[in-house]
């Protein structure tokens, strides 16, 4: 019994000390729209939030967390024109500088199964790896995939049926 309270106690402590700070940097990794949305919900919380599509490494003074939105998008990389290998670099260099920064990286994956597998996987699991919470619409979890990334690292997991239900735990990053 008391094994299990001490379990309980640490693990709300680690919950609680999932807080993030303002300003935000939103970016795109795969170039999918659904970063526009997520800058929306952004905005319907009140936070402090700027979205720079093909944010780069300079792109990141002045902000103290990052939000990557993995998704591939063939229309989307065709429209910023560049290639699926560039976009992985630039992705790359984003996530090391923001590391090298200690700024912290959250993702946001609301692409559900149509942002899943194929193509989208590399971004995702790049994204997943290097983040210090993931909040992932259902559907796009399935597998277990970002379930099974939370497990191995060690990263807070929040999990929720639809894209709307992600915009309280999102406001809740940074109260």
């Amino acid at each position: 019994m008391i094994v299990a309270i001490l379990i309980l106690f640490f693990t709300s402590l680690s919950v609680e000390a999932q807080k993030f700070k303002q300003p935000v940097l939103i970016s795109s990794a795969g170039q999918s729209a659904d970063v526009k949305l997520v800058k929306m919900l952004a905005q319907r919380q009140g936070l402090n939030a700027t979205t720079i599509l093909m944010a780069k490494s300079a792109d990141l003074t002045g902000f103290k967390t990052l939000i990557i939105v993995p998704g591939f998008s063939s229309k989307g990389l065709g429209a910023a024109g560049i290639s699926q290998q560039e976009e992985m670099e630039r992705v790359k260099a984003l996530i090391k500088s923001a590391n090298d920064l200690k700024i912290p990286i959250v993702m946001i994956h609301i692409g559900g199964s149509a942002r899943r597998q194929g193509q989208s996987d590399a971004f995702n699991q790049i994204v997943a790896e290097n983040s210090k919470s993931m909040l992932v619409v259902k559907q796009g979890d399935e597998d277990g995939f970002f379930t099974t990334i939370s497990k191995a690292k060690n990263i807070p997991l929040t999990l929720v049926v639809k894209i709307a239900e992600t915009e309280i735990p999102l406001g809740n990053f940074f109260k």
